[in-house]
C-alpha cells in the first residue's frame, strides 16, 4: 500500500502544492473557528427556546473553549500514529456530528454535548493544521505562512456573529450549527486529496493519560462549580464538591507533570518570570476575547433590544479590523518592544470596555460599533506580540514547547473567561434586582404615580378593571428588570477593563526580559 507523504505531494504538484495543502486546511479551520463565534448571537434564543438562565447557556460557549483546550493536547500523539489526513477528516467528521447534534437538539444537555464533541475535535485540528502549513512552506516563507493562517483565524470571527444573525433572522437558531457543515464537506474532499499520510506505526506511543485525565477533570470540577454556584448556592454540596474536586486534579495535574521528562504540558517552563508573566497575559488575552466576544452580542440583544442580526452586524466592523490590524501588528513587533505593544494593547482593551460600562438602552449601533473596534484593536495589538515575547524568553531548545504553553494558557483563560463573566453578570443582575425592589414601597411617589397613570391607560384600551392593577405591576415589574440587567451589564464591562489593567504589571515584566531566563532541570 502507498502512502502519500508530504514529499511525493509536493513532487506531484509542484510549487503549487503548498497552497493546495494551506486551502484544505483553512476550510476545515474556517468551519470551526465560524463555530466558535456564532452561537453567541443565538444565546437569548437558546435561553427562550428551552427556558434556561444565563448560567446553563453560557455552556455553549465554554464547553467548547475547554474541551477545545483539552483536545488540543492531543493533537500531537494522534497526528503520530494515524498521520495529518486520517486525523484531518476524522476531526472533521466529529465536528460535522456535533453540529446535526446541535441543530436537532431537544434538550439543552444534548446541545452541550454537542459543544463538546466540536471543542474537541476543534482542539485536535487547529494544531495540526497550523503544523502541516508550516512544515509545507519553505523556511523563508513561513511567515507568509503562519501570517495566513493567523488571518484565517481572525477572519472567521469577524463574518461568525452576521452569519449567524442572518441564520435566526431569516429561519431559526437551529440553523446557525448547520452553517458548518458546506465547509466540512468542502475541506474533506480537500484533505482526501492534498493533506499528507504516513504508515500505521508498528507500535503505538506512550501518551500521558494521567494527566490528561487529571487536566480534564480539573476543568470540568472547577468550571462546573463556578457555573452552579450562583444557582445551587456556592456552600452547596454539589458545588463544593465539584470546586474542591476540580481544584485538587489541577493542582494533581501540575504536580504529576512536574515529575515526567516528556510532559503534555512543560510546567517547568513558568519558573521563568518573564514567561509565567506571558502565560499571564496570555490568559487575560484569551478570557478578554473571548469574554468580550460573548458577552457584547448578549448586551446589545437583552438591553437594547438588537435582532440577533444587528447584533452579528455591529460585531463585523471590528472583526474585519482585527483581521487587516494582526499582520500590520506583526510587523510592528519586530521593530518595536513586544513588550510596550502588549501594554498598549492592554490600554486600549481597557478604555473600549471602561467607555462601554457608559452604554445603555439610548446608545445608538455606531457608538457601540466604534466602542468594540477599540477594544479589539487593542487586542489586535496583543497578540502578534505576546507570541514573540514569550518565545524570546525561552532558550532554543524550549521554543516549540512554549508556542504550544502560550496557546494553552490563552485558550484556558478564553474558556474561564465566559464562565466568569457570566457569574458575575448574575451575581449584580441579582444584586440590582434586590436593591431596585426594594425602592418601591408606599413612600415612592414616582412610582406611585406611574401605576396610576398605566391602570387608567391600561382602562382606556378596554382591560377590566379587576386585572388593570396586576398588568401594572408586572410592568414595572419589567422594567426593574431590564433596569437590573442593563446596570449588571455595565458592572461586568467595568472589571473586564479592571482585569486588562490588572494585566499591565506582568506585561511590564516581560518587557523587562532581556534574556532567557534559566529553566529548571526535569526531576530525576
Amino acid at each position: 500500500m502507498t502512502y502519500d507523504s508530504a514529499e511525493d505531494l509536493a513532487a506531484r504538484y509542484g510549487p503549487a502544492y503548498r497552497w493546495l495543502v494551506t486551502v484544505s486546511g483553512m476550510v476545515g479551520i474556517l468551519a470551526m473557528v465560524l463555530a466558535m463565534t456564532t452561537v453567541n448571537v443565538a444565546v437569548p434564543d437558546v435561553m427562550g427556546a428551552f427556558g434556561i438562565g444565563q448560567d446553563k447557556a453560557q455552556w455553549m460557549s465554554s464547553a467548547y473553549m475547554a474541551t477545545m483546550t483539552a483536545g488540543m493536547l492531543l493533537n500531537a500523539w494522534l497526528t503520530n500514529i494515524a498521520g495529518e489526513r486520517r486525523v484531518f477528516i476524522t476531526t472533521l467528521l466529529v465536528f460535522s456530528i456535533g453540529a446535526v447534534m446541535g441543530g436537532t437538539a431537544p434538550t439543552e444537555d444534548v446541545l452541550i454535548f454537542a459543544r463538546v464533541l466540536q471543542g474537541f475535535s476543534a482542539g485536535i485540528a487547529q494544531p495540526l493544521v497550523m503544523a502541516t502549513i508550516f512544515s509545507s512552506f519553505p523556511p523563508e516563507r513561513r511567515g507568509t505562512a503562519m501570517g495566513i493562517f493567523g488571518l484565517g483565524v481572525v477572519f472567521a470571527p469577524a463574518i461568525g456573529p452576521t452569519l449567524g444573525g442572518l441564520m435566526i433572522e431569516y429561519f431559526s437558531w437551529r440553523y446557525v450549527f448547520f452553517i458548518s457543515l458546506p465547509f466540512c464537506l468542502i475541506a474533506t474532499i480537500l484533505g482526501a486529496l492534498f493533506m499528507p499520510t504516513r504508515p500505521w506505526p508498528r507500535q503505538i506511543p506512550a501518551f500521558d493519560w494521567i494527566g490528561f485525565g487529571l487536566l480534564c477533570a480539573g476543568l470540568y470540577g472547577s468550571m462546573t462549580g463556578v457555573a452552579n454556584g450562583q444557582r445551587e448556592g456556592w456552600e452547596s454540596d454539589g458545588v463544593l464538591l465539584h470546586l474542591i474536586a476540580g481544584i485538587g486534579a489541577g493542582i494533581g495535574f501540575v504536580m504529576w507533570e512536574l515529575k515526567l521528562e516528556k510532559p503534555l504540558l512543560d510546567i517547568r517552563m513558568f519558573t521563568s518570570p518573564a514567561f509565567a508573566s506571558a502565560g499571564v497575559v496570555a490568559f487575560i488575552f484569551g478570557a478578554g476575547m473571548m469574554g468580550s466576544t460573548y458577552l457584547v452580542p448578549v448586551f446589545v440583544q437583552t438591553v437594547q433590544g438588537f435582532t440577533p442580526l444587528l447584533a452579528g452586524l455591529m460585531m463585523m466592523p471590528a472583526g474585519l479590523m482585527l483581521a487587516v490590524i494582526f499582520p500590520l501588528a506583526g510587523r510592528m513587533s519586530d521593530t518595536l518592544s513586544p513588550g510596550l505593544m502588549i501594554m498598549g494593547g492592554l490600554l486600549l482593551f481597557c478604555a473600549g470596555f471602561l467607555i462601554m460600562a457608559a452604554a445603555d438602552a439610548d446608545s445608538t449601533f455606531w457608538t457601540l460599533a466604534l466602542v468594540t473596534m477599540l477594544s479589539r484593536l487593542g487586542l489586535g495589538f496583543i497578540n502578534p506580540s505576546l507570541n514573540a515575547a514569550s518565545l524570546k524568553s525561552l532558550p532554543p531548545e524550549l521554543v516549540r514547547q512554549g508556542a504550544g504553553a502560550t496557546n494553552f494558557m490563552r485558550q484556558l483563560g478564553g474558556a474561564f473567561g465566559i464562565n466568569l463573566a457570566v457569574v458575575f453578570l448574575d451575581i449584580r443582575t441579582r444584586f440590582h434586582a434586590e436593591a431596585l425592589t426594594a425602592t418601591q414601597n408606599y413612600g415612592n411617589q414616582t412610582t406611585e404615580r406611574m401605576l396610576v397613570q398605566l391602570k387608567a391607560l391600561f382602562g382606556r384600551a378596554g382591560l377590566p378593571e379587576g386585572i388593570q392593577q396586576s398588568a401594572a405591576l408586572d410592568y414595572l415589574a419589567a422594567i426593574l428588570n431590564g433596569q437590573s440587567q442593563m446596570l449588571a451589564f455595565q458592572d461586568t464591562f467595568i472589571i473586564v477593563g479592571c482585569v486588562a489593567l490588572a494585566a499591565l504589571l506582568p506585561a511590564y515584566v516581560l518587557s523587562r526580559a532581556q534574556r532567557p531566563a534559566r529553566i529548571l532541570a526535569p526531576a530525576e
